[in-house]
């Protein structure tokens, strides 16, 4: 199925516009849902636009740059480049994009690294310094709720349980809510899922 046919899809469409990929090239997964006329890619349609567009609490730059961090991560260079432009619209400076990488690429770090402790749970371990240079959570041009919350998203899709129940509790300490912390999750989730699909 050639890219026109799959852009006959009103829905689908839209949410490329939406996304600002006009330019996309259909994926097989794409191409298989268009073709069977899935349901799911209106669900998929809605569930995007609710965390970017309608997030009650995180407002538009915060929801972009959050997906900037999840595309980040899954190394999907199409929406990098798509969420740059839009959080940039929505007023994201330069610092705070490489900010956004900056953290996603130390969280990947501390991920695998913290897992490991965690799945070995031995003393020697455990008691040893980290010994990884973090000087950019000191003071985060994002601020340190943000910052944090971003941390938790992606360390919760990167699956690290010591990292996720660390940066739950750190972003409650900076002031933000549990309502808050389960809408950045739900956008990274949503996010992840989008990507499965492009790719």
């Amino acid at each position: 199925m050639s890219a026109t046919v799959t852009l006959q899809n009103e829905t689908f469409q839209n949410l490329l516009l939406e996304l600002n990929i006009p330019d996309y090239e259909p994926s097989s997964s794409v191409r298989a849902l268009v073709g069977a006329e899935s349901r799911f890619i209106k669900d998929l349609k809605i569930n995007v636009g609710n965390v970017l567009n309608n997030n009650q609490h995180l407002n538009r730059k915060e929801s972009l740059l959050l997906a900037l961090a999840v595309a980040v991560n899954e190394k999907y260079a199409l929406l990098q480049d798509a969420f740059t432009g839009l959080a940039k619209d929505a007023g994201a400076t330069e610092a705070e994009v490489a900010e956004i990488i900056a953290c996603t690429s130390l969280m990947n770090t501390n991920n695998v690294f913290y897992r490991f402790r965690h799945f070995i749970q031995k003393d020697f371990y455990t008691n040893q310094p980290a010994g990884i240079k973090m000087s950019i959570m000191a003071n985060p041009v994002l601020g340190k709720e943000f910052f944090e919350l971003v941390s938790l998203v992606v360390s919760s899709i990167n699956g690290c349980e010591m990292c996720v129940t660390s940066h739950e509790r750190s972003v409650l300490q900076h002031g933000s809510s549990e309502s808050r912390v389960l809408e950045g999750v739900k956008l990274g989730a949503i996010v992840k899922g989008l990507i499965a699909v492009l790719t």
